[in-house]
């Protein structure tokens, strides 16, 4: 005989007997039920991975992982520092800069305010990806002393100039002349136009020229703001940080990605945690759709449970089998589901563009969702565990049935046979 018996009998009772195509039903619904759970699951977590990957990718080339600067407001001898951050291995790259808030004013638009800042275009593309967002000129046509400047597309559009065109760049210091308070103020040149997309107001409020022009105009001398770092891991940024402060004199200071973001990528992370237990009760909706299909299959098997219980069966063995029954149930519609989120998953950008494109809609604007289309990432540790709490669920759901039939006594059942 076919053993373990437990297994046999439940794989039999997987299907109901003809004369009750019902409960065959009930337990397909089950198990569409479940895989519909897990397939809507890892779609809108792969989804969400998705933007959260543009998220970050949209800061990293912005933002450098971390910036050295002095409680002073300026870095004498940079040079030396420089030198220094080359004897740390995790630290793969280093930059000056000179950083300040100014307004910048234009003949055909308002006067906007704007962070601007000093750098060294060779060194800068080490540490930021700014070269590879312009979308007009180079980063490297600013030069030192021809004071030119480049700036954020929607920057350059309210101040309404295009490359060629000057702009006078107002710093917060004054100047005192015979003719009294003079505020310092230098006419530049717009060289390039950089686009680094929406979301975080890169665009709108920032603006690069050459470090030598910074320095001039802020008054630095040949001292500089800090140093931009790059580092081989970003997410190692804060435990870097930690290390590089018991090396570095007491006036140092240092921040990192993680310090004007980290409470913005925790919200995402946080967003994702809720999202996955929220649609979570959807396969335990389904799950627990599974325990009423199991006891009508236990009330429809009781004269079946009677004879093996004559025959010797234990109540244990009574139970495996409908946790068997509700298990398969449970596997089937767990890997059907798996099967599905992933195709989706992979697709659903795909599949997003091309009812846009039929319907002629547009569901994400990227002045708001900071990408206008549907991005999507599997993570594969994300289906493992969907996968196991629909797995786990479906067990959970098939002990009260199974349970139930074990303890049916065989004497009332077969009374009225």
């Amino acid at each position: 005989m076919f053993r373990p018996v437990s297994l046999f009998v439940g794989l039999r009772y997987t299907r109901a007997k003809r004369r009750n195509h019902f409960i065959s039903f009930i337990s397909l619904v089950s198990m569409i039920g479940i895989a519909l759970g897990v397939m809507v699951l890892i779609t809108v977590l792969s989804v969400m991975n998705g933007f959260d990957r543009e998220i970050k990718k949209r800061v990293f080339t912005m933002v450098p992982p971390m910036t050295i600067s002095s409680v002073t407001g300026y870095i004498a001898g940079w040079q030396d520092l420089q030198k220094t951050m080359t004897e740390f291995p995790a630290i793969t790259a280093s930059a000056p800069f000179a950083t300040g808030e100014v307004l910048l004013s234009s003949g055909g638009g308002a006067a906007q305010p704007a962070l601007l800042t000093g750098v060294l275009p060779a060194e800068a593309k080490k540490v930021s990806a700014v070269a590879e967002k312009m979308v007009q000129g180079r980063l490297s046509d600013l030069q030192a002393g021809k004071f030119g400047i480049v700036l954020g597309e929607n920057l350059a559009s309210l101040l309404d100039v295009s490359p060629g065109d000057k702009v006078t760049v107002f710093v917060p210091q004054v100047t005192i002349s015979p003719a009294g308070v003079i505020p310092r103020a230098k006419r530049f040149t717009v060289v390039g136009i950089f686009k680094a997309g929406g979301g975080f107001g890169f665009d709108r409020g920032l603006g690069f020229i050459h470090l030598n022009d910074a320095q001039k105009l802020m008054g630095l001398g040949d001292n500089v703001t800090g140093l931009h770092l790059n580092i081989k891991d970003v997410y190692a940024a804060p435990s870097i940080a930690r290390d590089l402060m018991t090396q570095l004199s007491p006036t140092a200071s240092i921040t990192t990605w993680a310090d004007q973001f980290g409470e913005f990528f925790h919200a995402v992370q946080l967003e994702k945690t809720m999202m996955f237990f929220i649609l979570l009760l959807i396969i335990a909706v389904a799950a627990f759709n599974l325990v009423a299909t199991l006891v009508m299959v236990v009330n429809e098997k009781q004269s079946d449970i009677a004879i093996l219980r004559t025959f010797g069966a234990t109540p244990n063995m009574i139970m495996n089998i409908f946790i068997v029954q509700g298990g398969l149930i449970g596997v089937f519609g767990t890997l059907l589901g798996v099967v599905l989120g992933v195709l989706l998953a992979w697709n659903v950008t795909d599949i997003v563009n091309w009812i846009e494109h039929v319907f002629r809609v547009q569901f994400l604007s990227s002045n708001v969702y900071f990408v206008n289309y549907l991005p999507s990432e599997i993570e594969w540790m994300d289906v493992v565990k969907i996968s196991v709490a629909a797995l786990f669920l479906s067990l959970i759901a098939t002990i009260y049935p199974a349970w139930r039939a074990s303890k049916m006594d065989p004497v009332e059942s077969l009374r009225y046979e």
